[in-house]
Parts: structure tokens; sequence; C-alpha cells
């Protein structure tokens, strides 16, 4: 029985777990045998009636929150390779993560693994859902559409993920059908970047800018344009970025007036949101509706676990009265804006206020579980926004977009005249302290930036140039594929 790597695109359908935008997935196991997985319909046999079509999609959405893409795993990446976040909670509790601190990671590193793993099982959800939901007869051609392009903006996110953390990635844009494509070598990063592009491109057109209550949190027009000029800001195509974000900027969106309020769960799909991961969860199926990205970075041990907590570093970043230090970090012995005492004897000193859920809100399931996860929003299309029109010798607009970001967080603006140097290091300090520990950008910032060598190296960590500025490629994933998978540099 021939083994085949983990990510395979097969055209099955994945168990759907429970109904609307919190259902959740189960899908490719770590390893496959060369038969159909037992128990799930094939994709032609399930994608039958407008129901299935809205399974399938809410599955996409579902599986942006399972652990590879939240917790552990997630964090340990995007997060922890940074100059903003520590592993916390105890000594001798989950040491591994030390090695994403301090970048001794290796391709046998489990939480490489599950980041790859939890990536490519979306994508094959979303692949599923893209070829097959225009064949489906009985249903209405414009629902049709809309489903598509959903799925082509959740892809793009992941893909985006994936691009970032590892560079050349294999690319499969449809269930697979011949060997090739069950096992596809590693595409080239422009290639990928190119059908992140066209996906977006195409969402964007079709997808509507809002939606009525019952559809609350599904991809608009905004998420896909928002997550376009992110991904030419990465490519650094300033016109297009600048144009992508523009076009965000004239949309329907607002600044939350209040920083801290806006993470909150009251604040979540306020008028400053573009996309957010839903994480309601679902009376009586924990099981279904679980999102742990709060619980394991709440304070230990009054909340949750206490890792991936604020450095003194990051603290340190924020001006003096900028009111978003108060959103960002939770101190120990503090009182929050909500009433609670943090425990004085906490296992840390820090943690992430953007993951806080006070006590006085109403839990069905684990601490946090409700907490939606903040992806795209109007402070970040700002900031895209100046950083595009400073690299373009468009200072003045540039200034308009930061000082919108400045004073909201209660500091002065900053003054005309600055040169386009000058002007970019304070965009990119804005970016640093509007968007810290929200959804993992700081360190694939400072690698786009080309200064992830000198800062990281300044906080202590064992960066390597040529090597840790992306994750190796899981060595299970190198030998699933009988050696078609090659490494990166360094590893």
């Amino acid at each position: 029985m021939k083994k085949q790597a983990s990510f395979l695109f097969r055209r099955t359908v994945p168990v759907l777990l429970g109904l609307g935008l919190t259902a959740g997935v189960v899908s490719s196991c770590s390893k496959y045998l060369d038969v159909n997985p037992q128990g799930q319909p094939k994709a032609e046999q399930f994608f039958q009636t407008q129901a299935d079509a809205t399974l399938a999609i809410n599955a996409a959405y579902g599986k942006l929150r399972e652990w590879n893409l939240t917790a552990f795993n997630w964090l340990a990446v995007t997060t922890l390779t940074s100059d903003d976040a520590e592993k916390g909670s105890v000594a001798g509790d989950a040491e591994f993560l030390n090695n994403f601190v301090f970048f001794r990671i290796t391709s046998t590193e489990g939480a490489v693994e599950g980041y790859w793993t939890g990536q490519y099982q979306g994508i094959n959800v979303c692949n599923q859902v893209i070829q097959n939901v225009p064949n489906v007869s009985a249903m209405d051609a414009t629902l049709k559409a809309r489903y598509v392009a959903e799925a082509q903006f959740v892809r793009s996110l992941q893909y985006f993920n994936l691009v970032r953390a590892f560079g050349d990635v294999p690319l499969s844009v449809k269930p697979a059908e011949t060997p090739d494509e069950l096992n596809p070598a590693r595409a080239p990063k422009d290639q990928v970047y190119a059908q992140i592009v066209s996906d977006l491109t195409a969402a964007a057109a079709v997808l509507p800018t809002s939606y009525s209550a019952a559809d609350q949190g599904r991809a608009t027009k905004g998420a896909a344009l928002a997550l376009l000029s992110k991904v030419k800001l990465y490519q650094k195509n300033w016109a297009d970025a600048l144009s992508a974000s523009d076009q965000v900027m004239a949309l329907n969106y607002a600044l939350a007036p209040d920083f801290y309020k806006m993470f909150r769960v009251p604040g979540e799909n306020g008028t400053e949101s573009i996309f957010e991961i839903q994480s309601q969860t679902l009376v009586g199926n924990c099981g279904a509706s679980n999102n742990q990205w709060a619980q394991v970075q709440g304070v230990r041990p009054q909340f949750g676990w206490g890792f991936f907590n604020p450095t003194a570093d990051l603290e340190a970043a924020f001006e003096p009265g900028d009111t978003r230090k108060l959103g960002t970090i939770l101190l120990r012995g503090s009182t929050t804006p909500d009433g609670d005492k943090i425990d004085p004897n906490a296992s840390n000193m820090r943690y992430n206020m953007k993951a806080y859920v006070p006590n006085s809100y109403p839990k069905d399931c684990n601490y946090g579980a409700d907490q939606n996860i903040r992806v795209l929003r109007l402070g970040e299309v700002l900031l895209i926004n100046a950083e595009a029109a400073n690299e373009l010798g468009q200072s003045a607009k540039a200034l308009v977009d930061v000082n919108r970001i400045r004073v909201r967080a209660g500091l002065a603006p900053l003054a005309a005249g600055l040169s386009q140097d000058a002007l970019r290091q304070a965009i990119w300090k804005e970016r640093r302290v509007e968007l810290a520990l929200e959804y993992g950008d700081r360190y694939f910032d400072l690698v786009r930036q080309g200064r992830a060598g000198i800062v990281l190296r300044a906080a202590g960590k064992n960066f390597v140039d040529g090597k840790n500025e992306l994750m190796p490629i899981p060595l299970s994933q190198i030998t699933l594929s009988g050696g078609k998978l090659t490494q990166n540099p360094g590893y």
C-alpha cells in the first residue's frame, strides 16, 4: 500500500460538523493509505443540493479556527518567532516552544508540521467548494457564485499564510485526479502569489459589501480587497497596494472609538472589522465550535494556560499615553476595565489582553471559546495605505492615514516634513503596536522589511540570515512525497 503526502486533495468530502458559520471540519490525517476513506461520501455524491453546498462552505470557515490554525502551532510559527512574545507559562511546560523563541527550529518540529497540514486541509475544503458548487443543479446561480468567491478568499488567506512561512509551496487549485496532482512539487512563490492575486481579484468582483445578520462574518468585497492590499504590500507592489487599500477605505468602515472594547466579545464584527474568524460556541456541541486561541494565552492559572506572553520589549514600544497599550498588554496584579482582578501571583508578568474574555461573559465551553480572532480591520488597511503611499513619494497622504491611527490611540499626530525613511520607520513602528499579538504578522513583517536578523538578534534570538527567513519544510512531508518535496536552505 503506497503512502502519500498528508495534504492530498482527494475527491472526497471531509466530515462536516454542526450547522451555520461555526461548522467545524475533520479532514485528512497525517498519513493516507491508497484507498478511498471509509464513511465519507465522494464529492460527486455529496454536492447534490444547496444545503450540501452550504455545509461545505461553512466547513471552510470552520477550519480556520481549529487547533493547527489558531493555537500552539499557529502561535509558535507566527508569534514566538517575533520580538513581541515569549513562551510564558511555567518552566518545563511545553519547552519545545522555546525552539521557536530562539530559532532552534528543525524539520521534525511538530508545530511546523501542524501549521503546514492545517493550512492544506483547509485548502482541500475550499478546492472542493470551488470545483463542485458550480455543478449543483438545484441552486440559485448568484449564491453559487458567492460561495465560490468565499472559498477563493479563504483559500487565498491560507496560501498567503503558507507562502510567507515556507516560500515555495505545493500549489493545488482543484481536487486531485492524477498521481502528480496527489503529490505536487513545490511551486515558485511568485506563482503562488499570482494565484492568490487571481483568486482575490475574482472574489472581490463577486462578493457583496455586507450581509444580513444571519450571514454575519462571511467574506465580503472589503475582505477580498483588504487581503489583496496586504498581499501586494508583501510583494512590494506599492501602486496596487495603494489602489486596493483606497478601495477598502471608500467602503463603509470606521475606526472603533475604543481600542480596548474592540477586542471584547461585544465588540466583534464592529464598524472597524473587515474579517474575523467567527468563534461563537454551539450549545451542547463544544467539540464542533471550540476555539482555543484565547484559552492557551489566558492568565495562568486564573483563566487559561498562560502561553505566548508579551515581551518587555513590546511593552516598551508603546509611547506614553498610547491607549493601545491597555488594549494589548494585561499585567499581573492589575484590574481590567471590566473589573477582573488579575492574580498577583499569576505565573507571568504579562499576558495578551486581546485574548482576554471577562469573567462576567457567559461560558458554555472552554475559556475564551467565543472570542473571535481579528484577521483584517480598517486600522491595518490605513497602515498599508500609508506605507504604500510613502514608498510612492506621497508623504502627505501617508501622514493622513497614519495620523488617523495615532489620534485614535490618544497620541499627537506626526508632523509634516519627515524624510521618506523617517516616515517609513514611523509607519513600521505604528504597525507593530497597532497589530501586536493579533494575527501573527510581526515576524513576517520583519522578514519582508529586510531587518529580521538585526531586530531579532538584538532581542536575544539566534536568527541566522539566509535561513530563518523561512520555516523548514516538514521532514514528514518530504518523506511521504518520496523526496519530491525539497528542503529550504539551512535545514
